[in-house]
C-alpha cells in the first residue's frame, strides 16, 4: 500500500487508491496550487511595488474555445501599465510549472481512484473534459432546447464523475489494476520454501573424502 508521502501515490499512474486517499489528494493538489501561486504573486507584487488584487485558478478554461490560461493574477492600479505587465508575465512564467505539478498530481490520483472502481483512466475524459467542452457551446447555441440539453448532459457527467471518484467504495478484493488497498496486510513473514530447500542432483557422486576413506580400507 502506497504511503501518503510516497511519490508513487502522488505522481504515479499505476495501482489503486481508496476514497480517503483521494480526498487527501484533492485537498493537497488544490491547496498546493492556490497557496504556492498566492505566495508567488505576493512575492512578485512586493518586488515590483504593486498591490495584489486577486489570484484565481480556472482549470476548465484550458478546454475553452479558444483555450485560455487556467490561472490568472490582477495587480493594483498604483503602478505603471508596463510594470504591471512585466509582473504579470513573470507570474505566468513561474506559475506554469506549479500549475502543471498540481494538475499532474490530481490526474494521477484520479486515475488510480478510477482503477479502484475497476475503470480505466480514460473515463476521466468523459467525466471532466467532455463536460468542459460541452459547456463552451451552451451560450453559443441559438436554439434554447439544444442548449438546455447540452447543459444537462454536462451536469450529469460531472455528477457521475464526482460520485464515482469521491463517494463510491472501490471494488472488494483484487481487480485487473491491482490488489485491494483496504485489504489487511499480513505482518507474518512468508516462508520461501523454494529458497530454503536444497536439491541434490541425481548424478552427484560421492564426495572426495569418501574416495580417500575407501582407499585406506
Amino acid at each position: 500500500m502506497d504511503k501518503l508521502t510516497d511519490n508513487r501515490f502522488l505522481f504515479g499512474f499505476k495501482g489503486r487508491i481508496n476514497r480517503v486517499k483521494y480526498w487527501y489528494a484533492l485537498f493537497a493538489s488544490l491547496a498546493f496550487g492556490l497557496v504556492v501561486m498566492s505566495v508567488l504573486a505576493l512575492a512578485i507584487a512586493g518586488i515590483f511595488g504593486a498591490g495584489l488584487k486577486s489570484v484565481d485558478v480556472r482549470i476548465f478554461d484550458m478546454f475553452g474555445i479558444p483555450p485560455s490560461l487556467p490561472f490568472g493574477v490582477t495587480f493594483g492600479d498604483a503602478v505603471a501599465p508596463s510594470t504591471a505587465a512585466l509582473a504579470s508575465l513573470l507570474f505566468y512564467m513561474a506559475g506554469t510549472p506549479i500549475f502543471i505539478v498540481s494538475i499532474w498530481l490530481l490526474t494521477a490520483t484520479s486515475i488510480k481512484r478510477l482503477h479502484d472502481r475497476d475503470k480505466r483512466g480514460w473515463w476521466i475524459v468523459l467525466f471532466f473534459i467532455v463536460p468542459a467542452f460541452l459547456g463552451n457551446f451552451v451560450d453559443k447555441l441559438d436554439e434554447f432546447h439544444a442548449a438546455d440539453l447540452l447543459a444537462l448532459i454536462s451536469v450529469v457527467l460531472n455528477l457521475w464523475g464526482v460520485v464515482e471518484l469521491v463517494v463510491l467504495k472501490g471494488t472488494t478484493g483484487p481487480n485487473r489494476f491491482g490488489p485491494d488497498p483496504l485489504a489487511p496486510i499480513d505482518p507474518r513473514p512468508r516462508w520461501d520454501q523454494q529458497g530454503e530447500l536444497e536439491f541434490v542432483p541425481h548424478n552427484a557422486g560421492p564426495s572426495a573424502g569418501a574416495h580417500v576413506m575407501r582407499g585406506h580400507d
